[in-house]
């Protein structure tokens, strides 16, 4: 016969911040301890104890310590960023999966100053606060010229993801780290921390590869902005908030500038919304179909009917990417490709050098990787350092 399991004494509101800030809900939570909501809603009232293997189940599912239920007092964190998404009776609610997202990328913002500073590396930005007031394809071509993608360099990649992996370099050359995690893509694409240094941008890698590099460059708005944000960046939506709107503006005029679609445009103009012709010129710049038919749209090559009705057929292009997509980082990868999908060439570096100098352990190195011991090696190859 099975030893019942003691009842723990929890202080009542580290337990309600507990399960507040893990966006698990009370029958949710019930259904995972095999019991009923009313039970759980005891258990947060006082009325009942929890027991230390509820407390151990929780601690899996929240993904928390069992040391966190047995403070003396809710710990203090860091504020989670601006609320842009536009849901109804959504804000400031996410989905747990997205909250553990965010709460990952603080721990890992979090060592990139600690890693950072071992080792005497800058974490502040390099760039330069930009205004709201100005012009954001302005300044969007501005960067294409300060990162060097010339309507050439654009068309030579071979596909989406070494455009993308190019922009990720060139941010992380600027102290930008990019990580990319799974979260419900109708939940949220994207969201960027500046109020630490280094600044954090995070994409969803549910999302098709031309969605994450619009989100990339819409975080990337944010941050010349210089304020944390989470959103979800579409490059067909138009928004009447002025910040969504001047950052879409920027990441749509700085993978597609207006000149250079007009002259696209022009040259295919007697097919220009054909499938072909739109295969074409998504593979030729690495953006989705319905960016390009918006463009259309607002370059008066094609009317609002015809917008619609072609975009009807490209709703696909909007759906999450499914796992077995082999450049996700999702299951089925190596998974040392699967950790420099996730979170970068710089995080990795600033892990090795830190681990070269003796500032931390084996054992530390694999940890914050978040790789087992058969993947060190492989990882850090792979690694531009």
């Amino acid at each position: 016969m099975s030893k019942k399991s003691p009842a723990v004494d929890v202080e009542l509101n580290v337990l309600k911040w507990l399960i507040d800030s893990s966006g698990w809900s009370n029958d949710e939570i019930a259904k995972r301890l095999n019991t009923n909501t009313e039970n759980i809603q005891k258990i947060i009232t006082g009325e009942k104890k929890p027991t230390f293997r509820q407390l151990q189940e929780l601690s899996t599912i929240f993904k928390r310590p069992i040391a966190a239920f047995l403070l003396s007092k809710p710990l203090a964190e860091k504020p989670k960023p601006k609320d842009y998404r536009l849901l109804p009776e959504k804000t400031n609610k996410f989905d747990k999966k997205t909250i553990l997202v965010m709460r990952k990328t603080r721990r890992l913002q979090d060592l990139s100053k600690e890693l950072s500073r071992n080792i005497k590396y800058e974490t502040k930005s390099k760039l330069e606060k930009v205004k709201l007031s100005e012009n954001p394809e302005t300044i969007a071509l501005n960067f294409r010229e300060k990162f060097n993608l010339t309507e050439e360099k654009q068309r030579k990649f071979k596909t989406p993801y070494e455009l993308f992996n190019y922009l990720r370099d060139l941010l992380e050359d600027q102290n930008i780290y990019l990580f990319q995690f799974s979260m419900p893509v109708e939940d949220a694409r994207g969201f960027v921390f500046v109020d630490e240094s280094p600044t954090v941008i995070v994409v969803n890698t549910k999302d098709n590869i031309e969605a994450r590099l619009f989100s990339l460059m819409h975080e990337f708005a944010h941050i010349l902005l210089g304020e944390s944000v989470i959103d979800l960046p579409d490059a067909t939506h138009i928004f009447k908030d002025d910040v969504e709107k001047w950052c879409n503006e920027f990441s749509s005029a700085f993978l597609l500038p207006k000149d250079l679609a007009k002259a696209t445009f022009e040259l295919y103009k007697t097919n220009l919304t054909q499938k072909e012709t739109l295969k074409t010129l998504s593979n030729r710049y690495k953006v989705s179909k319905a960016m390009l038919l918006l463009n259309m749209l607002k370059l008066n090559y094609i009317g609002r009917k015809d917008y619609d009705a072609i975009l009807a057929r490209f709703e696909k292009e909007s759906k999450p990417v499914k796992e077995k997509d082999k450049e996700s980082t999702g299951g089925g990868i190596p998974s040392e490709v699967k950790c420099l999908s996730e979170i970068g060439n710089k995080f990795v570096s600033l892990v090795a050098n830190n681990y070269d100098r003796d500032f931390i352990t084996y054992t530390d190195a694999l940890n914050y990787l978040s790789i087992k011991s058969k993947s060190f090696d492989k990882v850090l190859s792979k690694a531009k350092k």
